[in-house]
């Protein structure tokens, strides 16, 4: 059965909808003509007190018709490269179903499910900016297993602590099968905490690059178009490569192996997946300017833990020249002064050639990465994207490595599309 769910704005062109060939509309807040009744006869109109939560109950109910295993992922941090990868590692042993692109919340999730057919395993990104947000998205989902990949600052302004984000990403827990596993990242403190508080009372599996955890990554090494480790599992090692360069990747794929490790899936067929894994768009894309230079595309999303990740990885790589274009970060309240100036201390510590900021909020990491000891020479602050492309155009070199990153609203994809 196809449904056709629509907000309120959208419960208003429901006959549009019928005319296209919806056959069920869930509508909200409309008085349904008469003469739409004639003329579609066979349509099924449901009318409903709110047409979010109605779909919510629909997703809810046919998740309680299958018996397969469900992965929710979690994180300020690493949630959809994450998600890409479990679900590579699954498809070596099932027909996986999981979130497309940004549906990670109170609607996507629940379209998600709707969409579940003959899949035999679901992965469900869950996305949050408030408390109880993943309350709602954990209980329609019914996961398994509950990864929280780290806890950052992302939402930090909304939320008011990182002790608060651990908090409304602990309500992953509330959906959690009373058998389920919950994966955590060991690197990460409080999630460390949490688990050396907690851990009598959950099944919880640890991953990370620290000693302590149940799968560890060793003798990491760093490449432009790939990351490789060493992972120990159950007292046996295993290489591990990743077609994707950084770090944060490397911990990634231990989550994977993790989630493999739990769902029994062999271990040479769960490194098999993530060799053959493949990165959302514009998360740590690598691509080729018109004059040769690489550009790391990682435009989607941008907060403190992500920022520090791409320029750590940009910082290592073997280029002559490294160019970092930055803009603002959204969402950060009162600590956005602080986190943009610590964001300026990682583009000075990782000796970025030329910096280039888009945005209000940039001017503080600017000026901290001049306090650092970056030359002032080498920082351009731009007022738009516009400037920024026109400045690129004329410093780019063919041996030059640039990041593009910003929160999703300054669309640095049209910077990235000018120059390759």
């Amino acid at each position: 059965m196809a449904f056709k769910v629509k907000s309120l704005i959208g419960s208003t062109l429901y006959e549009q909808a019928l005319e296209k060939g919806a056959i069920a509309c869930v509508l909200q807040g409309v008085e349904v003509k008469h003469e739409v009744l004639v003329k579609y006869p066979n349509a099924t109109i449901v009318l409903v007190e709110n047409v979010v939560k109605a779909m919510q109950q629909l997703a809810s109910y046919k998740r309680s018709l299958y018996h397969i295993p469900v992965v929710a992922i979690t994180g300020s941090v690493g949630k959809t490269s994450t998600k890409d990868m479990v679900a590579s590692v699954l498809s070596q042993k099932y027909k996986v179903l999981k979130t497309q692109g940004n549906y990670n919340n109170e609607i996507g999730l629940p379209l998600t499910v709707l969409g579940l057919k003959d899949e035999e395993a679901m992965v469900l990104e869950m996305g949050m900016n408030s408390f109880g947000e993943i309350s709602i998205l954990t209980n329609i989902a019914k996961p398994d297993i509950a990864v929280i990949t780290n806890i950052g600052t992302a939402h930090i302004g909304m939320l008011g602590s990182r002790q608060n984000i651990l908090k409304a990403k602990l309500e992953i827990l509330e959906g959690l099968n009373s058998q389920g596993t919950i994966i955590i990242n060991y690197d990460n403190d409080l999630l460390y905490e949490w688990y050396h508080q907690e851990k009598e009372h959950y099944q919880v599996m640890t991953y990370g690059l620290e000693d302590g955890s149940d799968i560890v990554g060793k003798d990491v090494i760093l490449e432009e178009n790939g990351s490789r480790c060493e992972a120990i599992i159950n007292g046996h090692k295993y290489e591990v490569r990743i077609p994707v360069g950084g770090e944060h990747f490397v911990s990634n794929s231990l989550c994977a192996l993790a989630v493999a490790t739990v769902l029994h899936i062999p271990m040479e067929n769960a490194l098999k997946g993530i060799e053959e894994f493949k990165l959302t768009q514009k998360r740590m894309e690598i691509k080729k300017a018109k004059n040769g230079a690489t550009i790391v595309n990682d435009c989607y999303n941008a907060n403190y833990d992500s920022m520090k990740a791409a320029l750590d990885y940009v910082g290592k790589l073997p280029n002559k020249r490294k160019i970092a274009v930055l803009g603002d970060m959204l969402e950060l309240g009162e600590y956005s002064k602080e986190l943009h100036q610590r964001v300026g201390k990682e583009v000075a510590k990782n000796q970025i050639d030329l910096l280039i900021c888009v945005g209000k909020e940039v001017a503080y990491m600017a000026e901290q990465a001049i306090e650092d000891g970056m030359a002032k020479d080498t920082i351009f602050l731009c007022n738009n994207n516009e400037e920024a492309i026109k400045l690129l155009q004329q410093e780019l070199q063919p041996e030059d490595v640039v990041l593009l990153k910003a929160s999703n609203s300054l669309n640095f994809t049209q910077i990235c599309e000018a120059i390759v």
